[in-house]
């Protein structure tokens, strides 16, 4: 039996309460007056303090206490919610983040730093050393009638404790308002063995005296109020005072709660019940789960094969029961590893923001294709391609904001990050709509570097290519965005190692747009299984169009080019066998697979189909790493080895392939 580390699961909770308050803090930078927001992003803080201190983390309680009283004051409209303030609450967080990593380590002096630049944001002064003259944050407005009565009843949930909320820290934080009486209500405790020691059974009525307003006492209970009984008065006769020592009577008929407190107790049934729905599993166990289930896969296929080779019809039977159900649970593990394309767009908000304030430029961020899902795993191997395309959008695309309006453009520059699903595959679009690449300075560096020969005729997409090469930079200077020539080589690479391709279009003046095109997984796909001379392969099905014979009279009539009439088109194909070069003859009637790459079509000549397949991929060995034609390989039933096509790499190798031939010829 495995224990979860409480720790860890701190962490985890953490790093979703810094998305939640980073998107709410870019959020308020287009609307500063969005108090929905604000609220979001101090409870978020709130939060992150108190969870902090629970669990041992008393440096970032004590840290990020200064964001939340921070915040506090722009909550009560006491300062705006300005580029400044939360400039200084962004950087602060990535101080947090690191008191959370490593909470032993040295921190002190950088979040001095930050504090000073915090306090200065909401109106304090610096002085030297870094320490900060100004007004303690969080000090509330004292009332002007002075001193105020308040009698408080109220019953947490039964569950609060088992969800990690201490009641006495709540009565800590009321006594802190002021002097107060406490008396406990025990009418609702069951006997000892109906007791459940993770339950609170308990209600309070206090009294107390302090000058702080009524929101003060609310937020107490800021996190506990939607799942709990609270009423909160103000006496208006006098009352013998708290400082007295005297204790609060109950009167025989008064309900430890009012009445008109008791509704959310419904509510939290449900409330209850949804939290159930979800289920928090460790990514290392997903993926484990997908291994067995490819192993399951290949266990299957094996049976068939062998249930196809028998008589016996009680096995046949079973196989396509087994056939069925690893297929469904094949189609439900792919499911629990897509995850919405959200999550990477999500993360570049920040990092524009960054790039914005550091280059002096303004940029804005549109996405496009949130909602599409793509295997987590995908996700994972995209980010930091996609973080240097953003960068270099910002750096080499995206002008000065005066050189925009000398070209009649808006100030404020815009990158688009846009997804889009087609078949099995995902593409992924970066545009910006910048001062788009200048390809004679792409020619001159890749003539000076010797990467083209001079005056040489090259496509425009070839010539836009060599911005991938390895050293390549057409930057003038360089910054710390770029200019070293590293990076977009690294871009290729990744995209490549995912069975992906890359593409660049760009318009002097207008901009440009990089092109991603990624398989949806890289897991298990639905194949289509084909026999080539005596080799088996497999051809992704979403890649499948449609199968057709090629009669010996078409494959005659074909020879000189490689084109077969389609409903009133020419399609062209690719034959696998000369490609290939497996030295065989060709079967009588061979089959044309017709394939998409993108927005054309093309042939694929084997000589038998087999079948659909279910192919668990499996990564191709490091001796045949720079070997694109094969995104990886898979096992069959009977122990043997298919290696599965990548479709996109094997058209542009017979259409090299056909051009060599041409220019022999």
């Amino acid at each position: 039996m495995t224990h979860t580390d409480p720790v860890q699961v701190f962490r985890t909770e953490a790093g979703e309460l810094f998305e939640q308050i980073e998107s709410g803090l870019l959020d308020l930078l287009h609307n500063p007056g969005d108090q929905q927001q604000i609220d979001a992003v101090f409870r978020g803080l709130h939060t992150l303090k108190g969870s902090g201190a629970m669990f041992g983390f008393e440096a970032l309680a004590a840290f990020t206490h200064h964001c939340e009283s921070a915040f506090d004051r722009v909550r009560k409209g006491e300062v705006a919610a300005s580029e400044e303030l939360i400039a200084a609450v962004l950087a602060a967080q990535d101080h947090m983040k690191a008191l959370v990593a490593t909470p032993n380590g040295d921190h002190e002096a950088a979040g001095d730093v930050l504090l000073a630049r915090l306090h200065e944001a909401v109106g304090g002064t610096v002085a030297a050393r870094g320490a900060v003259v100004a007004a303690p944050l969080a000090t509330a407005k004292p009332v002007a009638n002075g001193p105020r009565r308040w009698t408080i009843r109220m019953r947490l949930a039964e569950n609060t404790m088992a969800n990690g909320t201490n009641p006495l820290g709540l009565l800590d934080e009321l006594r802190d308002l002021g002097p107060c009486d406490m008396v406990v209500d025990t009418s609702t405790l069951p006997d000892l063995a109906a007791l459940d020691p993770t339950g609170l059974y308990l209600a309070w009525t206090i009294r107390l005296t302090t000058d702080k307003p009524r929101s003060d006492i609310e937020d107490v209970f800021l996190f506990v109020m939607d799942d709990m009984q609270l009423e909160i008065a103000e006496e208006t006769e006098t009352a013998p005072s708290a400082e007295a020592g005297t204790s609060l009577p109950k009167a025989e008929n008064e309900p430890p709660v009012a009445q008109a407190q008791k509704g959310p107790s419904a509510p939290l049934d449900q409330k209850q019940a949804k939290s159930a729905e979800n289920v928090r599993v460790p990514a290392g166990r997903l993926d484990e789960l997908m291994d067995r289930v490819g192993e399951l896969v290949i266990a299957q296929s094996r049976l068939s094969q062998l249930a196809n080779g028998s008589a016996d019809i009680l096995l046949r039977s079973v196989s396509e029961d087994v056939e069925r159900l690893s297929g469904e649970l094949r189609d439900t593990m792919m499911v629990l590893r897509m995850v919405p394309i959200t999550q990477l767009f999500g993360r570049f908000r920040r990092l524009i923001h960054d790039l914005a304030r550091e280059t002096g430029k303004q940029i804005d961020l549109v996405t496009e294709g949130e909602s599409t899902e793509v295997d987590k795993a995908v996700i994972e191997r995209l980010a930091d391609p996609m973080v240097h395309l953003v960068r270099n959008s910002c750096d080499h695309g995206i002008e000065k904001p005066e050189d925009r309006l000398a070209a009649g453009k808006s100030a404020h520059g815009t990158i688009t990050l846009i997804a889009r699903q087609s078949g099995g595959d995902v593409t992924i679009l970066i545009r910006d709509d910048g001062r788009g690449i200048d390809r004679q300075r792409v020619r001159a560096k890749a003539e000076a570097q010797g990467m083209i020969a001079p005056n040489a005729q090259i496509s425009d997409q070839d010539l836009l290519q060599m911005i991938f090469q390895p050293g390549f930079s057409t930057a003038q200077q360089i910054t710390n965005l770029s200019g070293r020539g590293v990076g977009m080589d690294v871009v290729k690479k990744s995209v490549e190692a995912l069975r992906g391709t890359i593409t660049v279009t760009s318009t002097p003046g207008a901009g440009s747009e990089i092109a991603l095109s990624i398989p949806l997984t890289l897991a298990i796909i639905d194949g289509l299984l084909v026999r080539v001379g005596t080799g088996t392969y497999v051809i992704p099905l979403s890649a499948v169009e449609e199968c057709l014979e090629l009669s010996p009279g078409d494959d005659l009539r074909s020879r000189d080019r490689n084109f077969i009439s389609l409903r009133d088109s020419l399609v062209p194909f690719i034959r696998l066998r000369d490609l290939f070069g497996t030295g065989t003859v060709p079967d009588p009637h061979q089959k044309v697979v017709i394939i998409s790459t993108g927005e054309e079509r093309v042939g694929l000549v084997v000589d038998q189909i087999i079948g659909d397949h279910q192919t668990v991929i499996k990564s191709m060995s490091k001796l045949h790493h720079d070997v694109q034609t094969f995104s990886g390989a898979t096992i069959l039933g009977d122990g043997s080895v298919a290696l599965i096509l990548d479709v996109t790499h094997l058209v542009a190798a017979g259409q090299y392939q056909e051009a060599q031939l041409r220019a022999a010829g």
